[in-house]
């Protein structure tokens, strides 16, 4: 076995580390080290060290209903409850979208629930609408499980899926979904969604297809410590499979479970929160995901003064100002940034702020 400073060296040349040795490092390396050494590495991977990107767009969910019943979220509603059901129309897109762009956006996250009755040609209609009535607009739409879903009840393959979604208007898919990519934990957190195998193989579709697309994990439930460091050395090996020349994850982006009201809080799994097991995940990733450019510190959970730490120990981007978002913020995520916030607060962590689009091209 490698001593810390063998690890470390190792990961400064870009080559892979096994999960032993990612797990030492996260299990033992003293913290003010594993930041420092993550920071240099950010200089080396990132084009411009004292840049940090952010970015504006919009989150809008298709619709609350869900099959998937995941016991981490308040937001969705099942079938049955149709009192609660609503499913986005157009003219709801149209108004949310021309408040964005007037703030300077032009991109829509679109995530929702997999409902049992919207088949692809729900989306190929909703997409191909959007992008008639705004041709600039970017699509960053639908998860790994959402696609699966979709393609599971419109009797189509997940690549056949896909190709259509493409031709509709898709531009990327977000990482949602993931979780923490262990079968284990995903069958006591999110039973019926589909399976990691089934995450995997969309997001392995989409790389060979040149659809860019982003890598998330929620931690702090059910996982253990080295499941998180698996699920990271899961995303290191699926990103190794990408094309030469294709996109493949643009970016890295951990948050914590907010456990505010959900069926996991109801059994005993609550939140807790450490502002240092937060740097110690974002370091860890920089030094294992050797072949994803860009970590994003996610304010949106942990708050302004962990994110700013975090850009010193391997993130790189603050993430969107995120105009709308409520599946996350149901659980008891309250953290809120305008467009001159996000800048401040860059410039405070000692970095120059510069808008992004999706593909991370500056602005």
């Amino acid at each position: 076995m490698l001593s810390l400073n063998d690890i470390f060296r190792k990961a400064h040349s870009g080559e892979p580390l096994s999960q032993e040795e990612a797990w030492l490092l996260y299990s033992t390396a003293p913290l003010e080290q594993l930041a420092a050494e993550a920071d240099l590495l950010r200089q080396k991977m990132v084009p411009d060290p004292s840049v940090v990107t952010w970015q504006i767009d919009r989150n809008i969910n298709t619709t609350n209903v869900c099959t998937s019943g995941c016991l981490f979220c308040n937001f969705h509603c099942k079938p049955h409850q149709t009192e609660k059901h609503f499913i986005t129309t157009i003219e709801e897109y149209c108004q949310k979208t021309d408040a964005m762009m007037v703030l300077g956006g032009n991109q829509l996250l679109l995530q929702g629930g997999m409902h049992p009755k919207l088949g692809i040609e729900f989306y190929e209609e909703l997409f191909r609408e959007l992008k008639r009535r705004y041709p600039t607009l970017r699509l960053n739409a639908l998860g790994a499980p959402e696609v699966a879903h979709i393609a599971k009840i419109s009797g189509i393959s997940t690549q056949t899926t896909l190709e259509r979604l493409v031709a509709a208007g898709l531009d990327s898919l977000p990482g949602a979904g993931a979780e923490i990519l262990v079968p284990r934990v995903r069958k006591i957190i999110s039973p019926a969604k589909p399976s990691v195998e089934q995450w995997i193989e969309v997001m392995h579709q989409a790389h060979c297809m040149n659809i860019p697309t982003t890598a998330t994990m929620m931690y702090g439930h059910v996982e253990t410590p080295q499941e998180r460091v698996e699920h990271l050395i899961r995303l290191r090996d699926l990103q190794s499979q990408v094309p030469e020349g294709n996109y493949g994850f643009t970016a890295f982006i951990p948050w914590i479970f907010c456990s505010s009201g959900t069926q996991l809080e109801k059994r005993g799994v609550v939140s807790h929160f450490s502002p240092l097991e937060y740097i110690r995940i974002i370091a860890t990733a920089r030094l294992v995901l050797n072949n994803i450019r860009n970590i994003q510190a996610s304010w949106l959970t942990v708050g302004k003064q962990t994110a700013q730490l975090a850009l010193h120990s391997g993130a790189n981007d603050f993430g969107s100002i995120m105009i709308e978002e409520n599946v996350v913020s149901s659980a008891g995520a309250d953290n809120r940034f305008d467009k001159e916030g996000i800048q401040k607060a860059i410039r405070e962590a000692g970095f120059v702020p510069r808008l992004r689009d999706q593909l991370y091209n500056l602005l």
